[in-house]
């Protein structure tokens, strides 16, 4: 047997914990995320005005190199650390210029702030060379076997007033699948840069023959219009592609200066695409950016449609009819992004779906009034979507008489009946029954109130299951009767496609989660199954974040715990909020929040945090035992020896 003493933990320094686990920081697949690391460092400095030229050569060997003639990396020491600036951002995590956002800051706007950056870049190469031409030199620094070795600063020649950084990376086929850089991929990244960089020209040199090169070079005059429909595939829209920007102003009372968008938006008859940018970062899982895009535009067309009386008698637009068929490409500046994951594929800023929606809507308005045949092109198209939805959507008649149950008189019901997009939140308390009322979205959210603790349902037969009100309307609400585990029920009832239960973030909430989640998964176990059974996470805190002059106005955010309460004051400390100017407020419960600050944490889709409740098949004997343990009326004793055994492991919030 291995021992397990003081020998046994490691404790790993400077780039170790990327090799140790790179999967954690970068993409693995290829070592392109590494090089696009480099080349967004490039792609800063043009956003921040001052590179015009970005080039990357791919040689034969398969190494990599990005030259920019931005303000070049500094090479002086940092007045704290003593060591070159240059060197500790290519070794140090949690190191680099982005995280100065306060004003006259290196950047306003940049890729986001994980933390890690190019130093990833370092930690996965077998040589990464840094030449950087300021104050008239030429400096140069190397780093090998993974930042392991680094070579003294070097001056090895003259730049006269030139400036800029050169990136030359070896990657380490070691820490990858594949050990060449995707070309397809590169080139793709490369002219999306051009795209959104006016006046920038991006450059991609691949050698051929030893020495010799061949170069593509994009620069677009007409910007994301001219993408969109390169895009495309050259295929005709239906209506003329229309193109915008809108960014805030220095008197904007809502948003940072700078902060906005560019967009090109167009309708095909023939399917639909979509790419997205933060800070030119692509975020190709989307993200709360491409959700304001979709409700700026529904609002606008929306409008457009009822000023001109173009819709149907009975039927209702949604926001998929519009935008489900939309292609476009979108460009955000934000000034403090937050994605999800370290390769920042997916935007998580709840302000951005604000921001973007503001931006786009009356533009888009305008846009339309300006031209109106083309408007109306959209319009029909629009309105072909919404009516093959309501051809396709599950009818459900709500009907009373002898012998058909009606549904709960608490219940506010949601209009559509369409499963792919209603949803059924059983909300804690008549209190955040009633916010939660006027939060929803009445198309497409229903809100049922409990009142109190359901029964627990876990050993109570399904003909008695109705004696208990609180179940009794849940399972009406519903529309399916309970059944058992190893069961394939009549679901052809089924009023909602997703069941979200809703409760308080404290320890009588996480109680009557356990109570919920019991009964459904001992008599309606089919919705878990489906995946119709989800959690809110409401949050547990909420920040009030002071303005900073008027490049950063006020804002609020919002923690699930302690945890992220911490990180987040970590984050604000980092950006220059004074530590006193915060103000944080605890919510006792979800009767606390009105209307709007339950609507963008638990119920928006866009903006909301789910968990969705899903069983194992290889787990679900463990998962049916562990019910027993802990909701079976005879198991006291041993659920008392449970608890004692692992009850230094919960996290309670009493």
């Amino acid at each position: 047997m291995l021992p397990y003493d003081e020998s046994s933990f490691r404790v790993l320094k400077g780039l170790e914990p990327v090799r140790a686990r790179p999967g954690m920081y970068t993409r693995t697949d290829s070592p392109l995320h590494i090089i696009q690391e480099v080349i967004d460092n490039a792609a800063d400095e043009a956003l921040a005005g001052f590179a015009k030229h970005i080039h990357v050569q791919v040689a034969r060997d398969g190494s990599v190199t990005v030259s920019d003639d931005g303000r070049g990396i500094p090479i002086g020491p940092h007045p704290e650390e003593k060591i070159p600036v240059v060197v500790l951002a290519f070794t140090r995590l949690h190191a680099g210029g982005k995280f100065d956002k306060r004003s006259g800051g290196a950047y306003a706007f940049s890729g986001g702030l994980h933390g890690v950056g190019v130093a990833v870049t370092t930690a996965l190469s077998k040589e990464v060379e840094v030449e950087v031409r300021r104050d008239g030199k030429i400096h140069r620094v190397c780093f090998r076997e993974g930042g392991e070795s680094v070579s003294d600063i070097e001056i090895i020649g003259e730049c006269g007033r030139a400036t800029g950084t050169r990136v030359r990376v070896v990657p380490d086929a070691r820490y990858f699948d594949h050990a060449r850089v995707p070309l397809g991929e590169l080139e793709r990244l490369l002219r999306s840069k051009a795209v959104l960089l006016p006046g920038v020209q991006v450059t991609l040199a691949l050698e051929e023959t030893e020495g010799t090169f061949v170069e593509k070079t994009w620069r677009y005059p007409h910007g994301l219009a001219e993408y969109l429909g390169e895009l495309a595939g050259g295929a005709s829209p239906i209506a003329p592609i229309y193109a915008d920007a809108n960014h805030a102003g220095s008197d904007d009372a809502n948003f940072a200066e700078g902060e906005g968008a560019s967009w090109a938006i167009g309708w095909w008859e023939d399917g639909a695409l979509g790419e997205s940018y933060v800070n030119l970062i692509p975020t190709s899982a989307g993200g709360t950016h491409e959700s304001g895009l979709k409700a700026g535009v529904f609002e606008a067309m929306k409008s457009f449609i009822e000023h001109h009386g173009l819709l149907p008698r009975a039927l209702k637009l949604q926001q998929e009819d519009v935008a489900g068929r939309m292609s476009f490409v979108l460009s955000v500046r934000l000034l403090d992004p937050q994605f999800q994951g370290q390769v920042k594929e997916k935007l998580t800023s709840r302000e951005a779906v604000k921001l973007v929606a503001t931006m786009v809507r009356d533009r888009f308005e305008i846009w339309l009034n300006q031209h109106v045949e083309a408007g109306k092109r959209i319009a029909e198209l629009a309105i072909r979507q919404a009516q093959a939805r309501q051809k396709s959507a599950q009818r459900i008649e709500k009907k009373k008489g002898s012998g058909v149950a009606v549904l709960p008189g608490k219940l506010a019901d949601c209009e559509s009946t369409d499963l792919r997009e209603n949803e059924l939140f059983l909300v804690e308390g008549d209190s955040a029954g009633g916010s939660a009322k006027m939060a929803r979205n009445r198309e497409t959210q229903a809100i049922l109130p409990l009142r109190g603790k359901v029964q627990n349902a876990w050993e109570i037969e399904a003909d008695r299951l109705f004696a208990n009100a609180e179940i009794h309307d849940i399972a009406v609400a519903l529309g399916i009767e309970p059944h058992r585990i190893d069961e394939e029920p009549d679901l052809s009832g089924l009023r909602y496609g997703k069941v979200i239960i809703m409760a308080d973030a404290d320890v009588d909430g996480a109680h009557i989660q356990t109570l919920l989640l019991t009964l459904f998964y001992r008599h309606f176990p089919a919705l878990i199954r489906r995946g119709c059974l989800y959690v809110a996470q409401p949050p547990l805190f909420r920040i009030d974040v002071p303005a900073l002059g008027k490049k950063r106005p006020a804002k609020r955010l919002y923690a699930l715990d302690e945890g992220e309460l911490a990180a987040i004051r970590d984050r604000l400390a980092k950006e220059g909020v004074p530590a006193d100017k915060i103000e944080i407020a605890r919510f006792k419960g979800l009767g606390e929040m009105n209307p709007e600050q339950l609507r963008e944490t638990a119920m928006d889709p866009a903006t909301r945090r789910v968990l969705p409740v899903l069983e194992q098949e290889a787990e679900r004997d463990a998962t049916r035992r562990l019910f027993d343990l802990l909701m079976g009326k005879g198991e006291a004793a041993a659920r008392r020896a449970w608890m004692e055994e692992k009850g230094n492991l919960v996290e309670a919030d009493i």
